[in-house]
């Protein structure tokens, strides 16, 4: 084959929320947006809902849909981007609960769909989704008054413990809920870790579900083999790729791999990021381009029919530094092309 082959630890999945659940004394829900970080939605959501997962999170609502559609009816599904013009009929239909931003979205939904199921999202500093303190003073009794699943905030620097902006944060949501009987949430997987005082009643972990960083005990989920095409011997001084942007220092043999920028390996790996062979490191050489990187294999003992790129020797997190980038980014750009399979 020559495509890339992507394998995707289900038990893993389950094993990170299940340590990240057992850091709380609260409800532990789970982020599947993106299609699950790029790992598929489906098969993510199952395997969190056999580890005991009853609560999930999406961006948008046709996310939703997929995670519906795995699951079933039994399990709540909150959407953050709300309760947007064009998705009553989709949050309706398939049960799903939205995040309300704005007033605008708290009418629209108790105009368009009453008692239905609703959560809020509140702004505590980071501007960017959810109701400012004007606006949740204007709103508070009427959307409090309809019972909503969750009042909810988002922190902007928990992945930096000391960053002033927690405690801010913190305090800012404490003066606009402290009095309120609904479940409240504030921390994903860099507020399970700021401690107890920011885990309320309900947190709801994202990326150290996947393997990522601020979680670094979180065991590796996915692992990226790519197949290799073609071997080239190389005299000392001929050069690779576009742009002639790797020259030979030595005779050299260069692997020419089967994936590319097409297939979410971004093009600021280009010249910088490893792959291994067993557990030896061969670095990515000139450009990545669309569908081929090459790669100078040099010092192997013998000839690598497949490089692994994502594994145990190399995190999504070390691969993003290579690409001065984040793992976040790393996990949501894997393409379409590869083969899949689930274990665990």
């Amino acid at each position: 084959m020559s495509t890339g082959h992507l394998s995707i630890d289900a038990g893993a999945i389950a094993e990170n929320w299940r340590a990240l659940d057992a850091k709380t004394n609260c409800e532990t829900a789970a982020v599947v947006k993106a299609d699950g970080y790029g790992l598929g939605a489906g098969t993510v959501a199952k395997a969190l809902a056999k580890a005991g997962a009853r609560k999930f999170y999406v961006a948008v609502a046709e996310e939703g849909a997929a995670v519906r559609q795995a699951l079933g009816p039994n399990v709540e599904i909150g959407v953050f981007s709300g309760h947007m013009r064009g998705d009553t009929d989709m949050i309706g239909d398939l049960g799903l609960t939205p995040m309300l931003n704005s007033i605008d979205q708290v009418t629209r939904h108790l105009e368009s769909l009453p008692g239905h199921p609703f959560g809020i999202q509140l702004d505590t500093g980071m501007n960017r989704l959810g109701m400012e303190w004007d606006e949740w003073a204007a709103i508070a009794q009427i959307a409090l008054a309809q019972r909503p699943t969750v009042v909810m905030s988002h922190l902007a620097c928990a992945d930096e413990p000391d960053h002033p902006m927690n405690p801010y944060q913190l305090d800012v949501f404490h003066q606009m809920t402290d009095g309120i009987t609904t479940p409240r949430s504030l921390a994903a997987t860099g507020g399970i870790l700021l401690g107890k005082d920011y885990h309320f009643d309900q947190t709801r972990p994202g990326i150290g579900l996947y393997g990522g960083e601020p979680f670094r005990q979180s065991r590796t989920v996915a692992r990226l083999d790519l197949p290799v095409i073609q071997i080239r011997d190389l005299d000392e001084g001929e050069v690779v790729g576009y742009g002639n942007a790797w020259q030979a220092e030595r005779p050299s043999k260069i692997a020419t791999v089967s994936a590319g920028y097409a297939d979410g390996l971004i093009r600021a790996m280009s010249d910088r990021a490893m792959f291994y062979y067993d557990d030896t490191p061969c670095r990515l050489v000139g450009r990545v381009s669309m569908d081929l990187i090459t790669v100078d294999v040099t010092d192997l003992p013998e000839t690598p029919q497949a490089l692994t790129l994502l594994g145990p020797q190399q995190s999504v997190d070390d691969l993003a530094r290579a690409a001065g980038t984040i793992g976040y980014e790393i996990l949501t750009s894997l393409g379409s092309r590869y083969s899949r399979r689930t274990i665990g």
